[in-house]
């Protein structure tokens, strides 16, 4: 079996049911919800196609419900536990991926006027201090379960993480704030 046409996204719905264990893909979306979806962003409507293919590709196996709503719920296979545990073993050599609107906007900030850059930087703030809120309540919910520690580590990359761009975005909101104050401010209008 040829894993050449597995994805990122085919090792996320690997992985996720394979720590769940059974999953529809309504499961799957949830799930992403509370945890890689934090860190590693796609189409959600790939939950709901990527486990059909996986299924084909005898990665995963199928269990459709024989009325009702016809659910089909999915569980990893040999060969799919095989493939997840060969590209997990596989080294990173691709440099940490940053896909963030913001930072493409003060890349062309010179095109806009210092009050909206002062704006979307106190927006910044707001919503990085609000991710460390929710990564801190993760951690004091679910730090003391032994069995989530390994998955907890990513948590801990993440809160530094959001703790050097709140630290970025306060200090560029002084910055322009005196800028501003002392009549300095770019102004593109």
């Amino acid at each position: 079996m040829s894993t050449e046409r597995l994805t990122t996204t085919s090792y996320v719905v690997l992985g996720l049911i394979a720590l769940r264990g059974p999953s529809t893909s309504y499961d799957l979306k949830r799930a992403v919800g509370h945890s890689v979806g934090y860190f590693w962003s796609f189409p959600h409507a790939q939950l709901y196609s990527e486990p059909r293919r996986l299924s084909e590709m005898g990665l995963l196996e199928v269990a459709t419900e024989l009325d009702g709503r016809r659910r089909q719920t999915f569980s990893v296979t040999d060969q799919g536990s095989q493939a997840l545990r060969r590209w997990l073993a596989e080294p990173v050599t691709e440099p940490m991926q940053v896909r963030d609107v913001a930072e493409l906007k003060l890349f062309f900030s010179e095109l806009s006027s210092g009050k909206d850059v002062l704006t979307m930087a106190k927006e910044q703030v707001r919503q990085h201090s609000d991710r460390i809120r929710v990564y801190e309540d993760m951690e004091e919910r679910y730090g003391a379960v032994d069995r989530l520690a390994p998955r907890l580590v990513s948590l801990r990359l993440g809160l530094r993480l959001e703790h050097a761009a709140l630290d970025f975005w306060t200090e560029l909101v002084g910055e322009l704030s005196n800028a501003s104050g002392s009549g300095q401010a770019r102004d593109a209008s």
